[in-house]
This record gives C-alpha cells, sequence and structure tokens, in this order.
C-alpha cells in the first residue's frame, strides 16, 4: 500500500535528480480516442503550417510578416506600416482571446494546436519510435554499448531532425521574405548568399537542439505561458483533472479482488499502475494536482482510460473537469471574470471589425522635399516640390489621378499617368504651383487622391512662398 504526500512533488523537478542532473524523460508512446484526435488536428496543422507561404489569396500570401520591407500579409490583406494600429489591435484581440480561452479551457492551446507540441509530439517523437521503438526498446538503446547498430539508429535520427529542422527554419523563413524569395535563393548558387546560408544553418541548430534535445524544457523553463495561466485559471476552469475522490486510496490491484472489496477497505479506483506518469512527456504526476508543468496533451487520460477499461471499471478517472466539478460535482458555470474578459474580447473584436471595414484603399503622403526652398516660374507663379508616397492596400492596380482641392492652382505629377500596382508603394515628385497672391493668402494647400472615379483619400500639406509685410 502506498500513501499519498502531496507535499512530495512539489520538493523536486520530476526532470532533475538530488544533484540537479537532468533526468532524461522516455515517454511512453501514448494511444486512444484522444491521441486520435490530436493526430487529426495536427495533420491539418502541419499542411496550414508547411503550405501557408505557398498559398496565395487574390495575389497575396496567407500569412507573411515581411519585418524587412515592412509589408504584411494576413489572409490575403496587405498590411503597411501605416496600420501599425491595425497590427496592435489585432495583437491586442489575440491575448485577450488567449486569456478568454485559458480561463474557460486551461491550456488547450498548448496540448492541441501549439507548434512545440505539434511538432514535438506528432513528428519528431514519433519517428524516435519508429527508429528507436518504445520506452523499453530507448532506455534499452541508450544503456547498451556502442555497436554498429546503435550508432546507425543515432545517426539515423538525429540527421532526419537536423534535416527537419533545415525545412523548418526555411518554412519559417519564407514567411518573412515571402516564398518566391526563399525559391530564388533555394535555386541560386549557395556561394551568393553565404551570409543568409550561415544564418540558416544557426536557425537549423536552435531548432535541432529544441526538438533533440531542449524537448520539454522549451515548455516548462523557456515558454512563459505556463506561468502565466496561474492568474487565468480558477475553479471552474476546465483542465486535465485527476478526481482524487474517486481513486485515492490509490492502491495495487490485488489478485482476484473485486472493487467492491476494494472499497469496503478504503481503496479507490486508481490501481496505482502509474501509466498516466510513464506517457507524460513533461514527467510529472497527474494525480499531484494541476501543475505548471501540464501542458494538457491528454496523454494520460488516453493511459487511464485504457487501464479502467481493462479492470472493468468506468472511465474518467483522468478526464476533462474542473476543481469544482471534482470537488462539489459542480458542472461548468460562466463566472464574473469569464463575463468580463468575453465583453472586453467582443468590444476589440467590434473595433477591429470597425477599423478593417472604414480602412482606405490607399494611403497617401505628400511632404515638401527636404531642403528645397520655392521656386518662380517663367509665368511668375511660386512653385513647391513635394515627394508624393501612395500605398496600394488592394489586391489590384490602381490608376490613380491627384487633384488640387484647394486654394486654386496646377499639381503636376512627374511620371504621369500615375498607377500604384496591387499591394505595393509607388513614390513620385508633385509640383504644386501657385499665383503669388493666392500664396500669400495660403500657407496650406489640400489635395485630393481619386481611382476609378472615386475619392481615396484626402492630404494636407504646407506650401512656402516669399515672406510678404502684411502691414504694408
Amino acid at each position: 500500500m502506498r500513501e499519498v504526500d502531496w507535499r512530495d512533488f512539489r520538493d523536486h523537478l520530476a526532470t532533475a535528480d538530488q544533484q540537479g542532473r537532468r533526468l532524461w524523460i522516455y515517454a511512453k508512446q501514448p494511444c486512444g480516442r484522444y491521441y486520435t484526435a490530436r493526430k487529426w488536428v495536427s495533420y491539418v496543422l502541419l499542411v496550414i503550417l508547411f503550405a501557408g507561404p505557398f498559398i496565395r489569396i487574390h495575389g497575396n500570401p496567407l500569412l507573411l510578416v515581411n519585418v524587412i520591407e515592412r509589408k504584411f500579409s494576413v489572409l490575403g490583406q496587405v498590411f503597411w506600416p501605416q496600420d501599425g494600429f491595425v497590427l496592435a489591435l489585432s495583437l491586442l484581440l489575440f491575448i485577450t482571446g488567449i486569456a478568454v480561452f485559458t480561463a474557460a479551457f486551461g491550456r488547450l492551446w498548448c496540448g492541441w494546436t501549439c507548434p512545440q507540441t505539434v511538432l514535438m509530439e506528432m513528428v519528431f517523437r514519433r519517428l524516435e519510435y519508429w527508429i528507436e521503438g518504445d520506452v523499453a526498446e530507448q532506455r534499452a538503446l541508450a544503456a547498451a554499448p556502442w555497436t554498429a547498430r546503435k550508432l546507425g539508429k543515432k545517426l539515423l535520427k538525429h540527421g532526419l531532425f537536423f534535416g527537419l529542422s533545415f525545412v523548418i527554419g526555411n518554412t519559417l523563413l519564407a514567411y518573412i521574405i515571402g516564398s518566391d524569395a526563399l525559391l530564388a535563393l533555394v535555386t541560386d548558387n549557395p556561394w551568393n548568399h553565404l551570409t543568409g546560408l550561415t544564418f540558416m544553418l544557426l536557425f537549423t541548430l536552435v531548432f535541432y537542439l529544441i526538438f533533440a534535445r531542449f524537448r520539454e524544457q522549451a515548455c516548462t523553463f523557456i515558454c512563459p505561458y505556463g506561468r502565466f495561466q496561474s492568474t487565468l485559471i480558477d475553479e471552474n476552469t476546465i483542465v486535465v483533472a485527476y478526481d482524487h475522490k474517486r481513486g485515492e486510496r490509490r492502491e495495487h490491484l490485488r489478485r482476484g479482488e473485486s472493487f467492491a472489496a476494494r472499497r469496503a477497505r478504503g481503496a479507490g479506483d486508481c490501481i496505482d499502475c502509474r501509466q498516466c506518469v510513464a506517457v507524460c512527456p513533461t514527467g510529472i504526476d497527474i494525480r499531484n494536482g494541476l501543475q505548471m508543468e501540464c501542458v494538457h496533451c491528454t496523454a494520460c487520460m488516453d493511459a487511464c482510460d485504457d487501464i479502467m477499461t481493462k479492470v472493468g471499471r468506468p472511465r474518467g478517472l483522468i478526464r476533462y473537469a474542473s476543481l469544482n466539478g471534482i470537488e462539489k460535482g459542480e458542472r461548468l458555470r460562466v463566472t464574473p471574470r469569464l463575463v468580463a474578459y468575453s465583453v472586453l474580447l467582443l468590444v476589440l473584436g467590434g473595433l477591429l471589425a470597425a477599423v478593417l471595414l472604414t480602412r482606405s484603399e490607399v494611403d497617401v503622403s505628400l511632404l515638401r522635399a527636404p531642403g528645397t526652398l520655392f521656386q518662380q516660374t517663367p509665368e511668375g507663379r511660386l512653385s513647391n516640390l513635394y515627394l508624393l508616397k501612395l500605398v496600394n492596400k488592394t489586391t489590384h492596380d490602381l490608376p490613380v489621378e491627384l487633384r488640387l482641392e484647394k486654394p486654386p492652382g496646377r499639381l503636376v505629377v512627374a511620371g504621369a499617368p500615375l498607377t500604384v500596382p496591387a499591394g505595393q508603394l509607388r513614390q513620385s515628385s508633385v509640383i504644386v504651383e501657385l499665383d503669388p497672391a493666392v500664396a500669400r493668402d495660403h500657407r496650406e494647400v489640400v489635395v485630393t487622391v481619386h481611382a476609378n472615379q472615386r475619392q481615396l483619400g484626402r492630404v494636407k500639406t504646407g506650401f512656402i512662398g516669399p515672406r510678404y509685410d502684411r502691414a504694408r
């Protein structure tokens, strides 16, 4: 019989011994209904991840974060630095969404959709199972002396790990510079891009170390989300939970003993098989309660359900539940905090929708050319030189026309007609000419931007001329 010490698990790390040396986790390969569901979700996410840079919507990438050219594309919509408010609002909406989701469902993101978990558990670890076998074979291989067989398995595994890390690094690079630029780099002579290749190899090494060595430490030590969740989860949050009221006192199953007899002597449904610990990728014992290291991967749920089925007990000893659901048998209820988060999420979502719906198709910047003064034309007019920048946010080319709204005068665009390519920036020079009498009374000009018989923008700028003595 093993009595539970609820304080013991807080006195040490599951991945370190008493001397602080790392204990390597050999997680048993899980199987079950939740693992099968996670696999199908992972397949969809992996297709999106690796195909994303090559998917086009209206000719624009599905997702592009080109910080070099300060160009961003989300679902085919192009955003520029001028749309900083939209990007900031989207980021705030995303963070608030995570807060609402975590307050309601815990770390479901970590276990089901986090790229680290998906790649580690559904790609790299499955390759490891395929090459080295399950836990028993992996432990035996690690303890065995170096032979040709062991060396071959290790070289194959780490070679595949490094190759996959290189593919992942290039995929992420495609999200930054675009798939066309990446294909140009890949098909060109590598000696022409030694600097970029060096950085790519460094990124590859980082990804390789994460999936080959750091593994669960990326979640428990590096990622701040596990610590952040403690401020969001309460007694009504749905988490991966062990039903201690049903499971305790945990005790090994005696041969031929019925569970009615076990209950009569105070033993619970948990037979202390430790299969929930064997499959945990972070090495924790979920029976000790919710812990920061738990990523809600549901592996322990599948393992426990399998054991309960074999011993003839109902599944769900470890299940999705809230603390109040375990302690008091309460159903999930909506708390005031969750309502407040949801209201904030709706407000931010409405504000973002309003901004996107009222977002102009063209951004206009018209500034006087630095270091230039006014000029006088042969006709006696005063002229100012301006630099024009037009950003086309649409997915089609725009023939643009500039008109001088006020004061009365003449506007000339260099290189007219002016056409701005889809999703591109176009720069040009603009000259505004005013009569001296008009320039004396007007120090501000207003220019409107038109395309396809519609006004798309309006911009104000200053006009300089000779200094007049109004007292005269």
